[in-house]
């Protein structure tokens, strides 16, 4: 729902315009049966809001430009829904001859026989060695169009697999929204800007947690200095909590790397608000003694009542595909993310789920209290 009154619509109206019936009977017409009607229908409002505010042409440019790029990314990306992606960042000016080269090649190949898509940003250096690694049927370029270094890799060129854009800003949404994990390798100032960025929006809750790898040649210092920055300033000063080194992890091989996102999704699969609280969606239950340890060790992270394992049939309006899924609910307080990341770390763990294939199995309606 907007934010503010149509008052620039009502006026319209008031003056013998009835748009938002005909915008209604529109999309009765072209989408009858879409959840999204409602959704539709305040986007049409809002450009309508626009049109009558009439402020700025190069607001109205960049607002198009904005919707067409996002309208076309939908689009293409429909293609690629469901499989798993890893989005690869790194500098587009390391040579082909460079350790990091030929480190960034094998991510992309050990990504791709673990059945995961790799994203980068379609261009040069440790973007084209992750889908030289990858290969075509595994990778997905998301180039910026540039004065300089825009050039697609050979990989994906002239591929259905490219796609570029304008804005910076909608680039950067899809390498988050489409990856189930991030790995980082060495780059420059927009290498540093997508790492942090990455970070930032994890430690405010404004997008799910998924790993965040660092990757380093062995005995490399880029991300083992940029850590120690962190540590000695950031951390040492309280302008960040010690929990957030928790939200990424320093690796030197792609074993390890792939490993850590393998890891990461033993058992946690996804995780959404509900209303007020927060659920964790599992592939298996937690034992009860598993639950038990969690309700006094992440206490600090609940804000009221208990943490609450259930099946999925308790929860109202979940999707059906889920339907095989454990949830484990709680008040989240949305504060200490790195917090979280150590919980989904001990659900995480084997000797901490429940042994649902001896006796008569976990008890999923499971609560305790404090």
């Amino acid at each position: 729902m907007p934010d503010q009154p149509n008052e620039p619509l009502a006026l319209l109206e008031s003056q013998g315009l009835d748009l938002a019936r005909q915008v209604d009977e529109q999309l009765q017409q072209i989408a009858s049966n879409s959840p999204n009607r409602p959704l539709y229908r305040e986007m049409i409002l809002t450009i309508l809001r626009m049109a009558h505010d009439d402020f700025d042409r190069w607001n109205a440019k960049i607002t198009l430009q904005a919707i067409r790029e996002l309208e076309k990314t939908f689009r293409v990306l429909e293609q690629f829904k469901g499989q798993r992606k890893v989005t690869v960042f790194g500098s587009a000016r390391t040579p082909v001859e460079h350790p990091l080269y030929a480190l960034a090649r094998q991510v992309g190949a050990t990504l791709a026989k673990s059945d995961f898509m790799v994203i980068t940003g379609g261009g040069a250096g440790i973007m084209a060695a992750a889908h030289e690694g990858a290969g075509l049927e595994h990778s997905l370029g998301f180039n910026i169009t540039l004065p300089f270094e825009q050039r697609a890799n050979p990989t994906i060129n002239g591929t259905a697999n490219l796609l570029a854009f304008h804005f910076f800003f909608t680039r950067k949404l899809f390498f988050i929204k489409e990856a189930d994990a991030l790995v980082m390798c060495p780059g420059g100032f927009g290498t540093l800007d997508e790492v942090l960025e990455v970070l930032t929006l994890m430690q405010t809750g404004k997008t799910p947690l998924v790993p965040v790898v660092l990757l380093d040649m062995p005995g490399g210092t880029f991300w083992q200095s940029a850590l120690d920055f962190i540590r000695n300033q950031l951390e040492a000063h309280q302008y960040i909590l010690p929990n957030d080194l928790k939200l990424m992890r320093l690796v030197h091989t792609a074993e390890e790397a792939v490993a850590e996102i393998n890891q990461f999704y033993s058992n946690f699969h996804s995780s959404r608000w509900l209303t007020k609280d927060f659920v964790i969606r599992m592939k298996r239950p937690v034992s009860i003694s598993a639950l038990q340890h969690i309700q006094q060790t992440f206490a600090d992270i609940c804000l009221s009542g208990s943490y609450v394992q259930q099946g999925y049939e308790g929860f109202e309006h979940e999707d059906p595909k889920f339907s095989h899924l454990t949830c484990l609910s709680f008040a989240f307080s949305g504060r200490n993310q790195g917090r979280l990341r150590e919980l989904i770390d001990f659900i995480n763990l084997p000797q901490n789920w429940a042994e649902v294939d001896k006796g008569p199995g976990p008890v999923l309606s499971e609560s305790v209290t404090r």
